[in-house]
């Protein structure tokens, strides 16, 4: 999995390409006099943070059912949920607005910008191409909650969102109305919970109490999935296709809108 500590590499990758991006135009800008040296740097921040606000907003709206049945999740900005197509317009403009009387500042602001969105793309790609890279659904015996052994690689031939999680793991928790809407919403992909460290009997208490149901839940008594899949903290969801590929991945609470989006665009069922 791809983390920095609690914070998703993803999310990371947007504050060092903003860091990129100001760095670039203060070194940009280092010919003109000293006192107006901090002017363009500063402004290429702002215009990354209306960026960013934009393509939040626009990726909100798009998913805005979604949004709207759980609102504290419009500033869960740590599901990845941005539209860098909305947000990039939204930054020109701010830059253009800000140097309409300043034109001298407008070549590092845009030079900064540019950087900055090309470190952002690479550092996408890069993460992209690890997914791929990653390791196929392990071939493991995991038991049921009926104390059978089901082999972890039966469930492949259709799409799969395998979610890592503990009764104990706040955020496991919140994010199981989510798991348990999003499977009656996509019957053609298979949603299979797997508990770490936990018996049977904690975890089928736990889903009484809170009223859910699930077609698949294993229990993985030693964490062996986390450690094949290099998974570093609950919780977590993997995402394959219909072949065990991995796709996807996500560490940390994922919202009903991220996970829809997931869904619909990277495993296609």
């Amino acid at each position: 999995m791809t983390s920095v500590g609690p914070f998703s590499a993803r999310v990371v990758a947007v504050f060092i390409a903003a860091l990129v991006a100001w760095l670039v135009a203060r070194s940009v800008q280092r010919r003109q006099a000293d006192g107006q040296r901090g002017s363009a740097a500063s402004l290429v921040l702002d215009a990354l943070w209306i960026g960013l606000l934009g393509a939040r907003a626009t990726y909100v709206l798009r998913w805005w059912p979604e949004y709207a049945a759980a609102p504290m999740s419009i500033v869960s900005i740590g599901d990845g949920g941005f539209d860098w197509w909305a947000g990039l317009p939204a930054a020109l403009a701010f830059v253009w607005w800000k140097s309409r009387r300043a034109p001298e500042l407008r070549r590092p602001m845009l030079a900064g910008i540019a950087v900055g969105m090309v470190t952002w793309g690479v550092a996408q790609g890069a993460l992209d191409a690890f997914d791929r890279a990653a390791p196929p659904l392990p071939d493991l015996p995991l038991a049921t909650l009926n104390a059978d052994t089901v082999a972890l690689r039966s469930h492949i031939g259709k799409p799969l969102v395998v979610n890592l999680w503990a009764t104990w793991c706040p955020p496991c928790r919140r994010e199981m109305p989510v798991f348990a809407q999003a499977q009656a919403e996509h019957p053609d992909v298979t949603f299979l919970l797997i508990n770490q460290g936990e018996d049977a009997q904690a975890v089928r208490t736990f889903l009484d109490r809170q009223g859910l149901q699930f077609s698949h839940v294993l229990l993985d008594a030693s964490s062996q999935v986390m450690r094949a899949m290099g998974a570093r903290a609950l919780p977590t969801t993997l995402f394959f296709d219909a072949e065990g590929r991995m796709v996807e991945s996500h560490m940390g609470e994922i919202t009903a809108a991220r996970l829809a989006d997931i869904v619909k665009h990277r495993l296609n069922p």
